[in-house]
């Protein structure tokens, strides 16, 4: 089987993308893309064998019948920069390979992760884990940001001076904030990478995560644009309805209102709204 060269990645290769105020993502290497996918599907050992009409067809309907094995012969590997906090949503997908800057054996960056004053809002009243749209007074968006700054630079201070008088490494840096930016290589294969982006480019999940998984889109574009299509087309633009959400479907198509409350009503609306919209 030869080796994939995919000129739209190679383009990229090494290029960082800025994301947020100090973080990045590259691309470091690939192997694989489309041409793999299929050859793995058919295992076949020569390239060309197919037009690209038929494996387009075919990427389309490994992805619609969710046959994911050959999108696993596909492996990204990252290079990212970002804040701690967003690393450690990041890192519930346990589905990569990562090798992470240590705390213990370097001295951490003064890096901080501030906001854009737009993305300071309250507490949404509905979601739990979520931001509201209610737009935040400009004099407490700038509160917020110089309590942030103020305490970064605090932290920053202590570590430096436990450092300079000879404290352990894995000792000083116990106090560094959430804010604080970290890196690391993370390698992952092309079917868990769309699951991670499915997630990661919700509109639930968090605003600074998303930025990421945005950016890693337009990457996985490049190295499979065939698969990115059928991804965006069976997944990521896509709705499911569980047995009881079919159930008031039909009720509401027969004229009647549906029986949901609470969040299964809250749930069930947001998708039905999705595919007004």
């Amino acid at each position: 089987m030869a080796h994939i060269i995919v000129p739209q990645a190679e383009a990229i290769l090494d290029k960082e993308f800025q994301v947020l105020d100090k973080g990045f993502v590259r691309l470091v290497d690939y192997l694989g893309g489309d041409d793999r996918i299929v050859q793995a599907a058919r295992v076949s050992y020569a390239g060309g064998t197919k037009t690209v009409r038929e494996d387009k067809a075919l990427i389309d309907y490994l992805i619609s019948h969710e046959h994911t094995s050959p999108f696993e012969q596909v492996v990204l590997t990252f290079h990212c920069k970002m804040p701690v906090f967003v690393a450690r949503q990041w890192i519930r997908h346990r589905t990569a390979r990562l090798n992470e800057i240590s705390g213990r054996y370097s001295v951490m960056v003064d890096e901080f992760y501030n906001p854009e004053k737009e993305q300071v809002l309250y507490q949404s009243k509905s979601n739990r884990q979520g931001r509201d749209t209610e737009e935040v007074p400009e004099h407490l968006k700038e509160k917020v940001l110089d309590i942030l700054i103020s305490g970064q630079n605090t932290a920053y201070d202590d570590y430096q001076k436990l450092i300079d008088e000879g404290i352990a490494r894995e000792l000083s840096r116990i106090n560094l904030p959430l804010s604080l930016y970290t890196q690391w290589y993370w390698q992952i294969d092309l079917s868990n990478l769309f699951h991670f982006l499915k997630l990661r480019m919700d509109c639930h999940a968090q605003w600074e995560i998303r930025q990421y998984a945005g950016i890693m889109a337009d990457i996985t574009k490049a190295v499979a644009p065939m698969a990115y299509e059928a991804f965006e087309t069976h997944v990521l633009n896509s709705v499911s309805f569980s047995g009881q959400e079919l159930e008031a479907l039909k009720l509401q198509i027969e004229g009647k209102d549906h029986n949901l409350s609470g969040i299964h009503k809250a749930e069930y609306e947001a998708k039905i709204k999705n595919i007004q919209l």
